[in-house]
């Protein structure tokens, strides 16, 4: 059967929000309105998802970002771009222990000293009442994350983002979803959940389940 998605298309599903609770990582992360997380699964087998992120930090005078990998992700495929230039940024990955030696936490920042983060640097410190805005692309696998549950693919995690979104593979469609979304055509006929967290700072637990459709997906060639 074929089934053709536009990009005009916009569906809701059912709304689930949990309890507003803010945790360490996300407390470290300088949150603002304009941060934003794209996921795109893969293969089904992999387990794997990459991930993109584009984060400000917007304390004065610091030379570097420090972004969490969470445990139980396997991190892979890392790169950082500067959002202002392009020009892509050196980074390493280091632990919270080495990364309080070189920025003291301070204010709302909490680094694990246990935990892993990419350590970015910057180009230059950012500046009194200014910002440095970045992009954070990495490849997670994690089979607790995605995985499949007999003919559908599952993807959940808890989210701190205020703004998200999450691309199916190619040639699935959405079944279940635990969070209000937007579902919208990509240029290559992939669908994308896009979708909000009203309580930022908070965690958002999303459920996503989907499966894969019988006939082929067209690719869009414009908006009609």
């Amino acid at each position: 059967m074929l089934r053709i998605w536009h990009t005009t298309v916009v569906a809701s599903v059912s709304l689930i929000l949990g309890a507003a609770v803010i945790t360490s990582d996300a407390r470290g992360q300088y949150i603002s309105a304009d941060t934003y997380t794209r996921y795109e699964l893969l293969s089904p087998d992999s387990h794997q998802f990459k991930i993109y992120y584009e984060v400000t930090q917007t304390k004065p005078g610091a030379r570097f970002f420090f972004n969490p990998i969470r445990e139980g992700s396997e991190a892979s495929d890392e790169s950082v771009i500067d959002l202002a230039t392009g020009a892509p940024l050196k980074f390493e990955v280091v632990t919270g222990a080495q990364a309080q030696s070189v920025q003291p936490a301070d204010g709302g920042e909490r680094l694990n000293p246990n935990g892993q983060y990419i350590k970015v640097n910057l180009a230059h410190s950012v500046p009194a009442k200014g910002e440095y805005r970045m992009a954070i692309i990495k490849t997670y696998k994690d089979p607790k994350s995605y995985y499949q549950q007999g003919n559908l693919i599952v993807f959940k995690r808890s989210l701190s983002i205020p703004r998200n979104s999450v691309v199916l593979p190619s040639g699935y469609e959405i079944i279940e979803c635990s969070v209000a979304t937007q579902v919208l055509a990509e240029p290559d006929g992939r669908l994308k959940l896009a979708f909000v967290n009203s309580g930022s700072g908070g965690t958002l637990e999303v459920n996503i389940k989907a499966r894969k459709l019988s006939g082929s997906i067209r690719k869009i060639e414009g908006n009609r």
